[in-house]
């Protein structure tokens, strides 16, 4: 059996409803194209498994969980199974739209592109809990991060498979996808694609993401500037610290060698503790550089990415 160009990638939590009518829409959407569908059932509590093994559907393949792993989870998985040439992630609410991916598709193919981004034009969500926290989100992730891609939150996107294979998608980052990809090397743009109010089912998201989206900000910063050089990080705060406390205790030195009385003051409390505080920021930017050269050693990585080696024969 040959592999498919296309592998579509859809995880699902509770989305009984949705299946058939997306599974139809998925096939009356895409032509011409070899592909296949994966639904990685993410622990489901409803009657979604049952409904995708009632379609029937050769082209598609079902990853159930054992239990809900999350969404970075559930994208690993079927990523993992994927054949594909190119991989293709959307939800499974009925908001994505499958006529936008043969276009995505053609957009990779023609340019060349490792990833292409969809971005809702005309996002059918609410304004107040929905809208404006993602607009809010998506502007603090492009200036922090150095990717400008308009909507982070959008699922549909178009990959080359050797890219999403090399993601390593952990905890919840799924919503740094670009993020991840640049990491890798890879050319990203982005395409507005349709986007549809949802029929049926509850949504997954509410605010409380929030917090969860600014802690995993603050770990893809420090994956973009200080991956293979944590030192540089540490180290350098290890280092400020470590000089100022030095300077302050110097300067209580000098007056208590004077004969003026220095205990209990605050600054000299400060002083102590900043003495502290570099030397463990020092040693733990030491064992972050020890931490890392196991990493890439031990499983043969290197700290660059090659796209094409050429060759020109005399």
């Amino acid at each position: 059996m040959s592999d498919p160009k296309l592998s579509i990638i859809i995880c699902v939590y509770n989305e009984e409803p949705n299946i058939r009518p997306l599974n139809k829409w998925i096939n009356e959407s895409i032509h011409d194209i070899d592909y296949e569908i994966i639904y990685v059932d993410d622990g489901s509590t409803d009657g979604t498994r049952k409904e995708i093994l009632a379609l029937n559907d050769p082209r598609v393949v079902l990853v159930e969980f054992r239990k809900n792993f999350g969404q970075s989870a559930a994208l690993y998985a079927g990523i993992e199974q994927a054949r594909g040439e190119y991989l293709v992630t959307m939800d499974g609410d009925l908001q994505n739209d499958p006529s936008d991916v043969p276009i995505m598709l053609g957009i990779a193919e023609e340019g060349g592109w490792d990833l292409v981004a969809g971005v809702r034009k005309n996002r059918q969500d609410g304004m107040f809990l929905r809208k404006i926290p993602s607009k809010i989100a998506n502007s603090i992730i492009r200036n922090s991060t150095g990717v400008h891609i308009k909507d982070y939150g959008c699922t549909l996107k178009v990959f080359k498979s050797d890219l999403a294979k090399n993601l390593g998608l952990y905890g919840e980052l799924h919503r740094f996808i670009p993020v991840l990809a640049s990491l890798e090397g890879a050319t990203i743009t982005q395409v507005d694609v349709k986007h549809h109010a949802r029929e049926f089912g509850k949504s997954k998201y509410g605010i409380n993401r929030t917090f969860k989206v600014v802690s995993d900000l603050m770990l893809m910063l420090f994956f973009k500037k200080y991956m293979s050089k944590p030192m540089h990080l540490f180290g350098g705060m290890g280092l400020l610290f470590l000089i100022a406390g030095a300077i302050i205790n110097t300067y209580f030195l000098v007056e208590k060698i004077m004969g003026h009385d220095i205990w209990g003051k605050p600054m000299l409390l400060l002083g102590i503790l900043l003495l502290v505080a570099g030397i463990q920021l020092i040693t733990v930017g030491i064992m972050a550089e020890l931490l890392m050269r196991t990493y890439y050693e031990s499983q043969q990585k290197r700290p660059y990415k090659i796209r094409k080696v050429h060759t020109f024969n005399a």
